[in-house]
Formats: C-alpha cells, structure tokens, sequence
C-alpha cells in the first residue's frame, strides 16, 4: 500500500471498469442503517427498517431500538414489572401488571416491584404462621388472615399460631390443663440475649416467648435438643443512606415507617426489598449525576452529557454512550523494530497491521514474513495484532488465482494455520487492482476465508477504495454482499488526488470523505463495523511559472513543520476541502498542498463518532508527528 501502488490501483479499476461496458447510471436502493436493536447496553444488529428493527428487538427481553443519529429511543420493550421471591428477583419480566400478579400468587413471600417507580405495588408476605411444636413448621404454614390459620390446625396437632407482625403467641390447641402440667415440668426454654447477664430458664414455650418478646434481640433454645425455637430479632432493616435506623418484623410495618424519609431502603435477611428512590441512576465516570423513575427519562439526561452509562439498582449497566473509537493503523512493513518504533508512539492504538503475508503466485503460495515474537510483544502493550495480506496489487495475478479452486484452498489453509499459530487476532485483506470480471469470484473467496478464518476465531476485515455508487456495480466489490461476510470493512478515504490526478487537490477532502462514508452506509452496512481510512500523508504539488501543473510528490505529516519553518509561505482556507490550502514559492515554482494536522484529524474523528462508525485506520504509522496522537486518544 505504497503512495505509487495505490495511485495506479485507481487508475487500473477504472480502466478495468471501462473495458467492461460503458459506463453507466445505476440508481441503487439506500440502505443506510438508521436503527440499531440494543438487549440492555450490548448492541444486537442495525436497520435501515423501523418496523425490522422492532420485531428483531421483540425477540428480546429488555431490549430498545435507537435512532443511530440522536441515540434517542424510538421503541423499547423494556419490561415495567418484577416479580421478587423470597428477596430474589425471578429471571423473567413482565410488561403488565396482570401478568406479574398471575406468576407472584404462586409463591410465598412474593413481591412485585414498578420498575418505573419506587416502592413495591404488591406483596404476599404473611401476617400469620403456623407452627407445630418446637418451630417445626412447613412452607405453606403462613397465611394472611388468622381465620385462615385456624383453619389449617384443624388438620394438626399441638399447635399454635404467631402473629408476625408483632411476632406474638396469639392462638394455640393446648387446654388450660396441659398448659399448667407444661408449666410444672423442668425447665428446658432457655431465653438468651446481650442484654442478659445470664439465660432465663422456662417450662413452657408460651411464657418463655412472651418473656423473650421484652428482650430486645432474643432468642429461645431449646435446652434438650439445642435448637434455636423462636427468635425476636426484627429481621426488616429500615437503611437510610446505607446506615440503619429501625427494624421491624414485618415487610408492612417496615414500609410504613420508611416511606416517611428520602433516600431508605428495606432489607430482609441480606435482601434488599424495597426502596424509595428512582430506579435507574445516571452516571458520568462512576460519578452519579441523577436519578430516575423511567429509563427514558434518564436516557434524556444522560444525552446531554458527555461518557455516561446507565444502571438500575442492581448496578446492571443498561445504556452506555462513553464508547471510544477503535484506532487501528498499518506499519507497511513487516520489520519488527520499525514495527515497535511506531506503536511506542502511537498513545490510543488499538489495532497494529504489520505487512506480513503477500499473495506470492497464481498457485496460491505465500510469501511469509509474520513474526510470533513481535505478537506477542504488541499484545503485551495491550494491541491487537491483525496483519495486512495483500495480493501485490496485481490484478492479472489475482485473476489467475481467483480462476483455480485449488490455488485458494491452499493459500486459506497457509495463511489461517500460520495465522492462528502465531496467535494473531485477525487479518486484514488488502486486494487491489481487481477486474471487475472477477466480482462473484472475489466475493466467493472471501466468503471461504471468512469462513476458515472464524474457525479460528480470527476476525476478518478487508479493505475498501473510497468509491461512487454510479459505478460500483461493475467493481470488483460487491459491497453488499462483503459486509454481510467480513467482521470490519476499512473505507480508504484518502488519494481524492493522487500521483496521477492532472488537477491539484486535497488527498482526502472533508467532504469528500463524508460522502464516502454515506456511500459506504448506503450498502446496507453496519456502521460498527465499518472503520474509516485517516492519511496521514499530504500530497504536494508543483507548478511552474507560467502556472502549469508539472509534477507532485507525497510528504509525510510529521515533515511540514519543517518544511514551513523553511519557507515563507501563504495559508488560506479552502471551503471546497474544509482544509488549509498552503503555498510557497521556490527556485522558480510555486508549490501548494493541503494541510493534514490535528485540526484534520480530530475532524475526521468526529465524522467516525457522527456516523456511529465502529472506529478509524490511519495510513501509515510513522507518517505522523506525535501530536497527531494526544489528538486521538482524546478524541476517540
């Protein structure tokens, strides 16, 4: 991917194009995504369809669809209701009222929470238990009125029923009789507490229960078996703020102390059951900034900001905007110093291309310069490492290759075994120069390698020239059918004019660029998968006196500090570009290109954050001074 290789791979697509058939106008549908399906704050799949995009999020709990532009929410099936069980929330949701009653009436301490306010809207907790003998109770002893419990001693012997609420002995079977033989037998109760100096010893439980219920954090054990058979500690905590101020034992009377201050919550045996405060909570760096009843509201605040996410009380995340661009950037060399030199610099790289494999014949065999060393070198820096795989820009050897099944085979198997052996990430696919004739076969290979290369769990992007839609169809690049392929397609956006352009102009205008960027869109592509092409080069052009163009050369970024230092030069801006348009006379001729500095690429950033575009490449490294990089991480 050299300036000079690059320039002729345009000039040889057009000219393949041309051989081909005349050109022609071709009006293509647009199938710009405008709609993106989110289950909580993982993105699922884009539409360009409103009505796709909400059947697609139908088949998901707690998903939303998005306006891809504004991140504003146009459809959510977020469910409004919980069921809570015993302290624990049951997996499944529910949108109606209706349907949470019909699933929490089949369990016992059941709660049903409105996720979209605070408080609970019903509970089952019991106001009753049942129990027979020495706390040997069962599961559906509990009842909610006492009448109810009554009616379940008739089936059970020695009895007797508490009241929860105040946790009394209100009822019993015993005889007046049996209870004063109880009474006048040894003592086996043994009431414990802080308070006590020593245990209080009882005869029968009905005393020793209504004795403890005057003690403060007491419990009753039983002497003989040495088990605990009554407890009077208040198991409803009333928090405030996170500190206790109260307890209760029942969920009723703990509600209706808390309700009466801000910022309490009640909790049950390490449970939280109720609170009353907004369920979801905005935050901007782990910082909470607000609260809210609905997750809309809060998505609308959290717009206004800058890196916030979502959480409801469970600290589960279920929106995000603080997504950072991915920034990849190609070496254009495989030599592993260079290599290193480039990435010590690049602060904010995410993604590191070396060029390592090379389409040698039409045979299918590969030239081979990978390193596992410098792998695992960048991947202790925290770099993805995805190689660049090129085809020599060689569009009658490509044609050959792509013509033999055999040849393919072969270069799959080489290149995916060597590929996972070094134990690279991914691979990116750099084949120029391609006939147009050679579109099906060009979209077939990479459909096998896509294939072999996800056995692998390797990631496949391919990159694409920054193109027109009047003429793309008779490319070798079916767009449409390579995203629904590849993971990642790279737009380069750069060589508006190249080597061999008869005009001067800006190697990659903004506007140009954009278009490119909604071009690419309009294929139906994913923008997350869709990562855009920075130069990091200028092109400088040279006029003689008489103001002919007579030649150009490309310059590296990181060189035109000094080469304005050494000159007196012109600075105008250029609306036709949204660039600067430099110029400076030398030995007899003018020269003038157009700047690339940091104002050009925290702009092309932001095109990438505008679109929702998956991130951006940079060619090449070691192009660029170090400042293009404090503009970048911060930026990303």
């Amino acid at each position: 991917m050299i300036y000079m290789k690059r320039s002729l791979t345009l000039l040889l697509m057009t000219v393949f194009i041309l051989q081909i058939s005349p050109l022609t106008t071709v009006i293509a549908q647009d199938l710009t995504t405008k709609y993106r399906v989110y289950q909580n704050d993982n993105q699922l799949k884009e539409f360009s369809n409103l009505n796709q995009a909400k059947m697609y999020a139908n088949s998901f709990s707690n998903s939303y669809v998005e306006d891809i532009t504004t991140r504003e929410w146009v459809y959510s099936n977020f469910p409004q209701y919980e069921v809570i069980v015993k302290g624990i929330p049951l997996q499944k949701k529910y949108n109606t009222y209706e349907e949470a009653l019909t699933e929490a009436k089949k369990h016992k301490q059941a709660i049903i929470k409105n996720l979209q306010e605070s408080g609970i809207v019903w509970n089952n907790f019991a106001n009753y238990m049942l129990i027979q003998g020495d706390n040997k109770t069962l599961p559906e002893w509990t009842f909610e009125t006492l009448e109810d419990a009554k009616k379940e001693t008739y089936k059970w012997g020695n009895v007797h029923i508490i009241d929860l609420t105040t946790n009394e002995w209100v009822w019993d079977d015993f005889s007046d009789e049996k209870k004063e033989t109880l009474r006048l037998q040894s003592p086996i109760y043994e009431i414990n507490a802080p308070s006590l100096e020593a245990p209080i010893k009882m005869s029968y439980l009905e005393d020793a229960m209504n004795e403890a219920l005057k003690i403060e954090d007491s419990l009753i054990i039983n002497t003989k078996t040495n088990k605990e058979v009554y407890s009077n500690k208040k198991t409803f905590v009333v928090n405030q703020s996170g500190r206790e101020i109260n307890a209760f034992y029942h969920l009723d009377e703990a509600i209706s102390y808390a309700k009466y201050f801000v910022r309490t919550s009640i909790e049950h045996e390490g449970n939280e059951l109720w609170f009353n405060e907004p369920n979801y909570e905005v935050l901007q760096q782990n910082s909470s900034l607000n609260k809210f009843n609905t997750i809309q509201e809060a998505v609308q605040f959290a717009l206004t900001k800058e890196k916030t996410k979502i959480i409801d009380r469970s600290k589960k995340v279920l929106w995000d905007n603080s997504s950072r661009l991915k920034v990849w950037g190609w070496n254009g060399t495989a030599n592993q110093s260079t290599i290193l030199d480039h990435v010590n610099q690049a602060v904010g790289l995410d993604i590191d291309s070396p060029t390592w494999f090379k389409l040698k014949s039409k045979n299918g065999e590969i030239e081979d310069t990978s390193d596992a060393e410098t792998v695992k070198m960048l991947h202790k820096k925290g770099i993805e490492v995805h190689p660049l795989v090129h085809n020599q820009f060689d569009g009658n050897l490509t044609s050959a290759f792509l013509a033999d099944e055999t040849a393919q085979t072969h270069f799959i198997n080489e290149l995916i075994t060597k590929s996972a052996e070094i134990g690279v990430d991914g691979l990116n696919i750099d084949f120029e120069a391609l006939y147009g004739s050679d579109r099906a076969a060009y979209t077939s290979f990479i459909q096998k390698l896509t294939e072999a290369a996800h056995k692998k769990n390797l990631t496949i992007s391919i990159d694409l020239p920054r193109g027109s839609l009047a003429w793309n169809h008779k490319t070798a690049y079916d767009h449409e059918a390579l995203a629904k392929i590849v993971d990642y397609i790279v737009i380069m956006a750069y060589d508006q004019h190249w080597s061999g352009s008869d005009v001067a102009g800006s190697v990659s205008g903004l506007q140009w660029a954009e278009e490119g960027i909604q071009e690419f869109l309009s294929y139906g592509m994913s923008r997350e998968q869709l990562i855009l092409g920075l130069p990091f080069y200028i092109r400088e052009w040279k006029f003689d006196s008489n103001g002919t163009l007579v030649g150009n050369r490309a310059i590296y970024s990181f060189g035109v500090e000094d080469l304005l230092n050494e000159n007196e030069y012109t600075s105008t801006w250029d609306e036709r570009f949204n660039q600067y348009k430099i110029e400076y006379k030398k030995d007899g001729f003018t020269y003038v290109f157009w700047l690339e500095d940091e104002q050009t690429v925290e702009a092309r950033l932001e095109l990438a954050k505008k679109y929702s575009l998956g991130g951006v490449a940079a060619w090449r490294l070691g192009q660029e001074p170090a400042s293009f990089w404090n503009t970048i991480v911060q930026g990303k």
